[in-house]
């Protein structure tokens, strides 16, 4: 007898004498899990697999677990595990996760400040970026550009983003004050590597040079400067507001070009010694003539 007909004699047994639905399961030797079934409308399974692309098409880092959350959650009476079986039978997969999040290095130990030194005032600058947050929490971040040779705070644009754009004209304004470098120094952040800056160097006669992934202490005298502007400065200071920031770091980067002793130019200031440097170039000049 099939499991049906079964099914059948037990709802006879229940409804015309009274017994419990275990014993009549015993006498006609039914499963009681095999008499509870609910047998499967036949076009289920098609519908489920209907619903289940639909999701992966919407969502495609979803995996079955979660798909079978969203079809439980739209109503759909169904197990995770046939859910998966009918996964792995379309061929439904996750995608693998991109590897290439933008544009990759560029920069090689050739480029590092050692390897690639400055020899004379307005020839290597290096820039790079700091951050800090104001009273309330928001970003603030700082583009400081210095000259290798000299140790001069060129100037810092404090905002709270800086993109490529900024970038271009931030260094647009210190060429018209300081001239134009040979080279220009950085790591591999995306604002510098950015084909807009590059290009826009090069129209301005300056090559970039990057120095190699993850090597900060190649782009070392920036890096310093940074150092000496987070110990002296930003971690001693609440700024209320970006215009606060900018006075006040624009007020110590006057201190640091001229009042403050710098050790690696024999206790002097850089402004000091930019000057014996320029002075330096010109008898130079002269005696060459």
């Amino acid at each position: 007898m099939s499991p049906s007909r079964r099914r059948a004699a037990v709802a006879f047994l229940m409804r015309r004498h009274r017994v419990s639905e275990r014993r009549a399961c015993t006498l006609v030797g039914q499963h009681r899990s095999s008499n509870r079934y609910s047998p499967v409308p036949g076009d289920f399974e098609t519908r489920l697999v209907e619903a289940m692309h639909k999701i992966a098409e919407a969502h495609p880092r979803y995996g079955y677990r979660r798909v079978h959350a969203l079809l439980v959650a739209d109503g759909w009476a169904v197990n995770v595990k046939r859910v998966e079986r009918l996964w792995k039978r379309e061929d439904l997969t996750v995608p693998p996760r991109r590897k290439d999040r933008g544009q990759k290095a560029i920069g090689t130990d050739a480029f590092s400040a050692w390897a690639m030194p400055a020899l004379r005032p307005v020839h290597i600058w290096s820039y790079d970026f700091v951050s800090v947050r104001s009273e309330h929490g928001a970003p603030i971040r700082v583009l400081n550009v210095v000259d290798e040779f000299t140790r001069l705070a060129l100037g810092s644009k404090v905002a709270r983003s800086i993109g490529a754009a900024d970038v271009v004209k931030h260094l647009e304004q210190l060429f018209e004050i300081h001239g134009r470098p040979k080279l220009i120094r950085s790591d591999n952040g995306r604002e510098f590597i950015a084909q807009t800056v590059r290009d826009w160097l090069t129209d301005q006669g300056v090559t970039a040079v990057f120095i190699a992934k993850a090597s900060p202490q190649q782009n070392c005298y920036v890096e310093r400067f940074n150092g000496s502007m987070r110990d002296e400065l930003l971690h001693g200071e609440t700024f209320r507001s970006v215009t606060e920031a900018r006075v006040v770091i624009e007020n110590w980067l006057d201190e640091y070009n001229h009042r403050r002793p710098h050790r690696g130019l024999g206790m002097k200031t850089p402004a000091v010694f930019a000057a014996y440097s320029d002075r330096r170039n010109d008898e130079s000049s002269e005696s060459r003539r």
